[in-house]
């Protein structure tokens, strides 16, 4: 029998050796949000002059590191991101050319970008935190994310763990095995955390309208913020839901343990909760280790709407930064300026739309900017990125109710949507729709 324990040690190196084997030029691929490789990611900007070039790329950094937040990485190094943060954010609107975004949509992510890197003949890195290993077996586990991890690992040139002890060993496809490790460095540190969101009462309202439209026995993907925790929060009496979703929330432990989720109603995956990354509390990850109720799944699997569509009565419910006249719906910029990502919304909103007695939902405060805004608007802001097409949408709930517009004309589009608009806006949206001869 293999002594694992030995291979470990033969692999094994510093923070500084490791970083001494990546090429002067290459690209690295690092794990998601609160599997990010905290370790690398915050010491890599000390070893500049190791390198012509590196491209690191990330998805929804959580910590702040210098290496993209700092004018004088420009032209070393680059963050390319799939969805934007806080940090991120920060570097993009103070100017820094240290960081990009990735146009994509989850399901298509990873492979995506390692065709990219093929073809511009890059050499492929991934750096990843892993959870401590598992001697018997020589496995690590990828822990709380396999959006893109596992077809990265796959595909890359070179393969670094960074091996961190409050990683929780999970269930579904998130195991690595030592063979297909290069080399290994460890870091420990606690992971990534956010809290939840307590929502106000406008998204209560909101929360409200959308709880109706769930029936019984129905599979849910739910996003993060407040109106999502709202939703889940007036589900409690609801029987047999069960979830299919991208991420793992913090509501979703509450239902289940209400009795509320059961996930045997499910047609894909009874008796199981699918998702492809978790973030959250602690006690969230406690709850996730070894728990073989939950599969982390890749997330070309998990979000691949054709998946998705197996789960009949599947609900997507996803919110919005704003929605035009005709049902197009943006969710990830601010205008020209990137805000967050597309992420899974129109993968998980596509395959609810496509399932049998499915609903996909968007839902968004019908004011911004303490109401001086309407978040229905008869177009767009120039540069404005569309989320999902209106050609895809569903049903676009605000605090004053539900607009159903699927298969529905331009002029009835826009009727449902005013009815929904905030009350002070409705005139001046009629008197835009019909300059635009929409009415």
């Amino acid at each position: 029998m293999t002594d694992w324990k030995k291979e470990y040690e033969k692999k094994y190196l510093s923070m500084e050796e490791a970083i001494g084997k990546i090429p002067r030029k290459a690209s690295v691929v690092v794990g998601m949000a609160s599997m990010e490789s905290q370790g690398f990611m915050g010491e890599i900007h000390k070893h500049a002059e190791k390198f012509d070039f590196l491209r690191v790329n990330s998805c929804l950094n959580f910590g702040h590191y210098p290496f993209c937040e700092n004018p004088e990485s420009e032209g070393v190094f680059c963050n390319d991101n799939w969805f934007f943060g806080p940090s991120t954010r920060a570097a993009q609107k103070a100017g820094y050319r240290i960081v990009d975004y990735i146009p994509n949509n989850l399901h298509a992510a990873g492979m995506d970008r390692i065709v990219s890197f093929k073809e511009d003949g890059d050499f492929v890195v991934y750096w990843g935190a892993v959870s401590s290993m598992m001697e018997k077996s020589g496995f690590f586990s990828l822990g709380l994310s396999n959006v893109y991890e596992q077809e990265v690992i796959e595909m890359a040139d070179m393969v670094i763990l960074e091996v961190n002890d409050k990683v929780p060993v999970t269930h579904g496809d998130t195991q690595i095995h030592m063979k297909d490790v290069d080399y290994i460095v460890e870091y420990s540190k606690d992971l990534p955390t956010i809290g939840v969101l307590e929502p106000s009462d406008v998204e209560k309202t909101i929360a409200g309208h959308i709880a109706e439209l769930v029936e019984d026995g129905a599979t849910l993907q739910v996003g993060i913020g407040g109106i999502p925790n709202a939703v889940c929060g007036l589900l409690s009496d609801k029987k047999d839901l069960g979830i299919h979703t991208e991420m793992f929330t913090e509501s979703m432990i509450d239902l289940f343990e209400a009795g509320v989720i059961t996930n045997k109603k499910k047609t894909l995956w009874p008796g199981k909760f699918i998702c492809t990354f978790a973030l959250g509390s602690q006690r969230m990850y406690d709850w996730l280790a070894d728990n073989p109720a939950v599969l982390i799944l890749r997330g070309s699997y998990v979000n691949d709407p054709y998946v998705i569509s197996q789960n009949d009565n599947m609900v997507s419910i996803n919110t919005a930064i704003s929605v035009d006249l005709t049902g197009q719906v943006c969710s990830e910029s601010l205008g020209t300026v990137q805000y967050s990502g597309t992420g899974g919304q129109l993968d998980t909103h596509r395959g609810a739309v496509m399932s049998k007695g499915g609903k996909g939902i968007i839902a968004l405060r019908s004011t911004a900017k303490g109401g001086t805004l309407s978040t229905i608007t008869a177009v767009l802001a120039e540069g404005a990125k569309v989320t999902v097409p209106r050609q895809d949408i569903d049903y676009v709930v605000t605090e004053y109710g539900v607009a159903h517009l699927r298969g529905g004309t331009i002029a009835q589009r826009v009727k449902a949507l005013i009815a929904i608009a905030h009350p002070d806006f409705r005139d001046r949206l009629t008197d835009e729709a019909r300059k635009l001869k929409y009415i």
